[in-house]
């Protein structure tokens, strides 16, 4: 049975989608994408810092994580608290982690002061994600299962009644099977696998 002290699913968004925001004749446009490490948020980044070559500012926030232990906000020079964070804002509010948001600004001319580009990039922000697919995530570790060939039937009836994936099966007089195990369900896999003969279980990295 799952663990509910064990929270393992969260939420994200599916795929890339966009938010505008126009106000004085600055443009604010954002662009939301489901992440998953923060090498991939440097490589979007630096992609619309290339693309918008010409574009004033490129202010992102992200969140990642099932816990959303890790986020940044940046302003990208705008004043300090008035765009990374509203960024931020959004994502925290709609509850969402394994999301960037990067909201490009082309400058008007007119200066919207702080007030002004708070909802600014709030409300560009917020387009986003309004425009996104939310879809539930769930937590889970990679475990390699080693088992002798003799417990065999032992191992797929545990595969079997947790509803394991198989990945990378080696079959020989040692046999090994690569799966994936939601965070709720670990304890009882870690259980299950210790009262089998001839079995043990290592995380993979």
């Amino acid at each position: 049975m799952d663990n509910p002290k064990i929270p393992d699913s969260y939420k994200s968004i599916a795929s890339e989608s966009r938010g505008l925001f126009k106000d004085n004749g600055s443009r604010f446009i954002a662009h939301a994408y489901p992440v998953e490490t923060e090498e991939q948020v440097k490589q979007i980044v630096a992609s619309l810092k290339k693309e918008y070559y010409d574009a004033r500012h490129h202010c992102y926030a992200y969140r990642l994580g099932y816990t959303g232990e890790k986020f940044r906000a940046s302003d990208d020079g705008e004043p300090s608290g008035s765009s990374g964070r509203p960024i931020l804002g959004q994502i925290d509010s709609n509850g969402l982690s394994d999301i960037l948001i990067v909201v490009v600004r082309y400058f008007g001319g007119i200066k919207l002061g702080i007030p002004g580009l708070i909802r600014a990039y709030k409300t560009s922000s917020a387009d986003a994600i309004a425009n996104a697919v939310t879809i539930t995530k769930i937590a889970s570790r990679q475990y390699r299962v080693k088992f002798g060939y003799m417990s065999m039937n032992s191992v797929m009836k545990l595969f079997k009644d947790m509803g394991l994936e198989q990945k990378n099966q080696v079959f020989d007089m040692e046999c090994s099977i690569d799966t994936s195990v939601r965070l709720s369900l670990e304890e009882e896999f870690i259980r299950r696998i210790n009262e089998t003969e001839g079995c043990c279980a290592t995380i993979l990295e």
